[in-house]
Formats: C-alpha cells, sequence, structure tokens
C-alpha cells in the first residue's frame, strides 16, 4: 500500500507541473500497469445500492464485491453515487478464501486525500479540517478521513485559555509538512490567520496617516495601556496618552469592547507599529497655564490622590498639582496626609510654582492659613520673657512648645552661665515641665525662636570681671589638675585655667608634679572672654613683679631724707608704679650730693 500511496503522489507532482495531460496518462497506466496486489487502487463500477447495508461494485474481476455502503456517504451523511456512477476503490484481498474480492471505499478516499494534502503543502493553499480531539502537545484534525496533527502553538497567534473550545469546530489550515512514508501530516490555523491579518493590516496602513482621527474597539487593557482594533491593526494607546490628568489603570477610563476615537500619533509600517493618543483630541489644558494660575493665587480643588510624600489635587479637568507634605502643616513638616486631607475633598491651596514645560504645579495649603511664626513675631519682640512646657529635651537644648504651636529652642549655651549648671538643668527637667525663658531672637523666614534660661538671670562672671580686671592678683583654691593645666574655683561658679607653663618661671612638663587638688593658688588675671566665660590665670607673672615691688619698698626710707624733690620721689617709691633700677640708681646718686643734716 506505501509502494502504491507514494508512487499516486509523485504522480500527483507530475501535475503540479502544469501537465494534467501527462498526469492522467500516467495515472491510468499506473492502474493499468500495477500489479493486482493488496492496496492497489482500482476502477468499479456501482452494479446495484442494497440500503442500509451494501452497495455492490464490479471492478472486472472474477467476481462483484459487496463494500458497506457507511463508505460511500459524504461529511454531511449524505450518499454520494448512485447506479452506474464509476467509483476508485482500494483492493484489500484478492480471494478471501470463499471466492469473494474485498474492495474499500474508504482506503481509496484516504489516498485521494492524500493526493490532495500534498498538492495543498505545494501550492500553500488553504483547506478545511475539523479539530476531533486533543492530544499531547496539540489537537487532532480529521482532513477528508485523514488524521492531521495541530501544535498548540499553531492553533491561535494569541496563547488559547480554554482548549475545549476548540474541539468539534472547523476551521482552515495549512498543511506545512507531508511525509507519507511516516503517515505524517503537520498543519497549521495560525498561517491562516496571520495571512488573513497581513492582508488586512496592509489594506488600513494605506489608508491612514499621522495625524488622523479613527475610530477603534478596544481589545485589550494592560497596566502600561490599551491594545485598540482599528479594523485590522491593532494600535497602542498608552496610559500617558490617555487623559491629561493623572491616571492609576486605563479601566478608569476604558472598558474591553467600547468603541472609542483616537488620534494617529505615529506610524511604524516596518515594523507595523501604531502609536495612538486619545487626550490629544482635546486642547492641550497646560497651555497658557502660568497666565491662568499666577504664583500665590489661592485657588480651590479637588483631591484626587494621596502619597506618602503628599497629595495631588486637581484645579481644574486635566490639571493636577502636587501638595508636597512640608507644605502641609506650618508646624509639622513631616505630617501623615492622610490626617490632613481625604479623597475627594474640596480644598483651598496656593500655586507656591508653575513649570509648565515640565507639566508640574506646587500647590501649599498651610499657606492658606495664618503663618504662626509671623503671628508670633507680631505679639512679641526680643528680650521678651515667654513660658512654655517642654516639647522634647535633646543633646544640644530644650524645646519649648510656645503660641501657636510652635517650637522655640534653648541652646546648651544658654540653659546656665556654666557648663556644669548647664548639665545639671538637663537632668532636673524632663518633658512637660513648665518653663520661663527670654526671646533671644525670632527668624519668621527660617521659622526659628531662639530662647534662653541663663538670661534671666545676672551673669556671675560678668560681676566677678568687673570687680577684678585683667592684671589683678586673686586667690583661688584648685578643683581640677591634668597635665597640661589646672582649674581654679576664684569664686561660687567662677573658674579660671592655669596652663602648667604659667605655674612657675622654670619649664614645668605636668601641672600633677606642682599641684595638687585643694591647694590654695595666688595668681594674676592674665585674659579673659565674656563670651566664652574663661578666665586665664598666671603665677608665672604674678611672680615676675614680686623683685620690683620689694625694691621700691627698700628705697622709700632713703628718698623721704632728700630734700627738693624727695617727696614726690618717695611718693613714686612707694606706690611702686613704673618703678626701675636706673630711677633708684639716680635716686641714689642726689641724695649722696646732699649736705647731711646737723
Amino acid at each position: 500500500m506505501q509502494d502504491v500511496l507514494v508512487k499516486v503522489i509523485e504522480v500527483s507532482r507530475v501535475k503540479q507541473n502544469n501537465a494534467p495531460d501527462i498526469f492522467a496518462e500516467l495515472f491510468e497506466k499506473s492502474l493499468t500497469d500495477a500489479p493486482m496486489l493488496p492496496g492497489a487502487i482500482i476502477n468499479a463500477t456501482v452494479e446495484r445500492i442494497i440500503i442500509g447495508k451494501h452497495v455492490v461494485v464490479d471492478a472486472g474481476l472474477k467476481s462483484e464485491s459487496y463494500i458497506p455502503i457507511d463508505q460511500f456517504y459524504d461529511e454531511g451523511g449524505k450518499l454520494e453515487i448512485k447506479v452506474g456512477d464509476e467509483v476508485k476503490v482500494a483492493l484489500e484481498v484478492l480471494e478471501d478464501g470463499f471466492g469473494s474480492t474485498r474492495l474499500s471505499r474508504e482506503r481509496a478516499k484516504r489516498l485521494e486525500s492524500w493526493i490532495h494534502l500534498e498538492e495543498a503543502y505545494e501550492s500553500k493553499e488553504t483547506i478545511h479540517g475539523v479539530i476531533v480531539g486533543r492530544v499531547k502537545g496539540g489537537f487532532t484534525v480529521e482532513i477528508n478521513k485523514v488524521r492531521a496533527f495541530l501544535p498548540g502553538s499553531l492553533v491561535d497567534v494569541k496563547p488559547i485559555r480554554d482548549p475545549e473550545s476548540f474541539e468539534g469546530k472547523e476551521f482552515e489550515f495549512k498543511v506545512i509538512k507531508v511525509d507519507p512514508k511516516r503517515n505524517n501530516i503537520v498543519v497549521s490555523r495560525r498561517a491562516v490567520l496571520e495571512a488573513e491579518s497581513n492582508v488586512e493590516r496592509a489594506a488600513v496602513l494605506e489608508n491612514i496617516t499621522d495625524g488622523d482621527e479613527v475610530k477603534g474597539i478596544v481589545k485589550n487593557l494592560t497596566d502600561y495601556g490599551a491594545f485598540i482594533d482599528l479594523g485590522g491593526v491593532d494600535g497602542l494607546l498608552h496610559i500617558t496618552d490617555m487623559s491629561w490628568k493623572r491616571i492609576k489603570h486605563p479601566n478608569e477610563i476604558l472598558t474591553i469592547g467600547d468603541e472609542i476615537k483616537v488620534k494617529i500619533l505615529k506610524i511604524d509600517r516596518d515594523n507595523v507599529r501604531v502609536s495612538l493618543g486619545l487626550k490629544q483630541l482635546g486642547g492641550d489644558p497646560w497651555h497658557d497655564i502660568s497666565h491662568r494660575y499666577p504664583v500665590n493665587s489661592k485657588i480651590s480643588g479637588r483631591v484626587t490622590n494621596i502619597t506618602d510624600y503628599g497629595c495631588f489635587v486637581e484645579i481644574e479637568e486635566g490639571i493636577e498639582g502636587l501638595v508636597h507634605v512640608s507644605e502641609m502643616d506650618w508646624t509639622n513638616k513631616n505630617v501623615n496626609p492622610n490626617k490632613v486631607v481625604h479623597l475627594g475633598q474640596d480644598i483651598e491651596v496656593m500655586v507656591l510654582d508653575v513649570d509648565a514645560e515640565r507639566r508640574r504645579i506646587s500647590l501649599g495649603i498651610k499657606q492658606c492659613v495664618s503663618n504662626p511664626w509671623a503671628a508670633f513675631a507680631e505679639n512679641h519682640e526680643k528680650n521678651e520673657h515667654v513660658k512654655g512646657k517642654i516639647k522634647s529635651i535633646t543633646d544640644f537644648g530644650i524645646f519649648l512648645e510656645l503660641d501657636g504651636g510652635i517650637d522655640g529652642l534653648i541652646y546648651l549655651s544658654d540653659i546656665a552661665w556654666s557648663e556644669t549648671d548647664a548639665q545639671d538643668t538637663l537632668r532636673k527637667h524632663q518633658k512637660g515641665d513648665e518653663l520661663e525663658a527670654v526671646i533671644l531672637a525670632i527668624d519668621v523666614e527660617r521659622e526659628r525662636i531662639a530662647l534662653g534660661l541663663k538670661q534671666l538671670a545676672e551673669d556671675p562672671l560678668a560681676n566677678y570681671l568687673n570687680a577684678n580686671e585683667k592684671g589683678t592678683i586673686v586667690n583661688g583654691k584648685v578643683v581640677e589638675v591634668e597635665q597640661k593645666h589646672a582649674v581654679i574655683e576664684l569664686a561660687e561658679g567662677i573658674r579660671g585655667i592655669l596652663r602648667a607653663s604659667d605655674i612657675s618661671a622654670e619649664k614645668v612638663e605636668d601641672a600633677r608634679t606642682k599641684l595638687q587638688i585643694g591647694d590654695a593658688v595666688e595668681a594674676k588675671i592674665i585674659g579673659t572672654d565674656r563670651k566664652t566665660h574663661a578666665i586665664t590665670l598666671s603665677i608665672k607673672a604674678k611672680d615676675a613683679k614680686t623683685p620690683a615691688k620689694k625694691a621700691a619698698k627698700s628705697a622709700t626710707p632713703k628718698t623721704a631724707a632728700a630734700s627738693g624733690t624727695g617727696k614726690k620721689k618717695k611718693a613714686t617709691a612707694e606706690s611702686g608704679l613704673k618703678t626701675t633700677l636706673g630711677d633708684l640708681f639716680k635716686d641714689h646718686i642726689n641724695s649722696s650730693d646732699e649736705p647731711e643734716e646737723k
């Protein structure tokens, strides 16, 4: 049977080469010359029809043959022969042992189908078939009694979601593989669809250009846009081209199956891609936006979206502005937007900035209410005393809650006149305590208020320095000693620094070798800094003046005995001011020249 089948298909290929006469001769010759072997195709004449049972045919053999009548019905269930018709049948058995020859119309039909499939494969024509069942990797398709394989990937142009919906239905296919020896036929429905689509796309693309307004059907929705069927060509309507306002998903304005009007933005004919726009059908609402909404103008809008960093307010159709979280509340820069506004709320906002090129508008909510910092500045002034509760205590100071819900800061350096007292004050107070402070500065623009606690009392250092100016010799007690310096307590809350190099005229490497805690010290004030509350002491500077004072005191009796200018020199000597060794020597010379008293 296989040899006959291959031979017949080879004859069909000759027919494809535009030689129908040669094909007929070869086909007839093959039937005549072919040996009467099982599988041979021969002609037979319908002698009679026994309804419901058999069809009797005469094939010119020893006897008539009986073929089951169901082999002569077409796909529609209609008998396709009548008495006297000549049909092709396949020889199954020449002699069945009872003197009869068995013939088959069904096997002959199958052979005819193979020839037809071979012709369709060569000419790339479409054929009709019915999907009769599912197999691994695809479907089985029946084409004129011949079973073909339809791979799952070649069923449709897109992945199929319901394979059962294809079973039992008739479709058009293209034959993509024919192998008679292996009895293998592969067909494709996708190839038919793509061919039809290419024809439709080419026709559509010829009739449209950039800028055209066309109608289409919403075919599919994705997160990034929608595909619109333009009648053979699918165009992409990106989400950013759907509306001038912000939308999260295309289903907010489109539904699958909707017929909409769109504008063609760009056509890529080489890759068959069409970009569409919906918002471009109307005017651009951002045109002349800066003139319609000038900076610092107050307008009304509706909250359309709330995020962690703020909220979006629609001020007109297609125009949304952002209210950043920092522009929602004067006192709380990181307020939760959901605690300030809610979706759909109508609010008043102020235009802070307009960027028409980037299509952005910055809005503010807090600017529509009074600025508590400006209000505080109007009602209070520098050096005024205010009260407030401690809102928080940090390493660098204390925050007080003042009128209007704003905060004032008492820096660590303004808590007490000494660092030790400042730390003690921090430990003594806690959140919620009420404090009185002095206003040191008000900066409305930077939203800062500086307060002072130590300014409520007089500066003890200032009082001490008023009584003990630079150059004064003072007494104190050592309270701290380190290698490089010692701390001397001069009075309550007043301390001075005595460096190791100022302890003695001799070089001192370590102050701890000369001083101990509790030692009484007499030193001279050699430097002061009222701003940093620093007093610098020196024993070496104090001791450097002691010899001069003693010399002046020893010269006082001699100068008292002198006449003339003796009294003036005596006063100078006793005062010890501006006395040098040369002055003493000169006084001694003058006194020796005067006559002795009798």
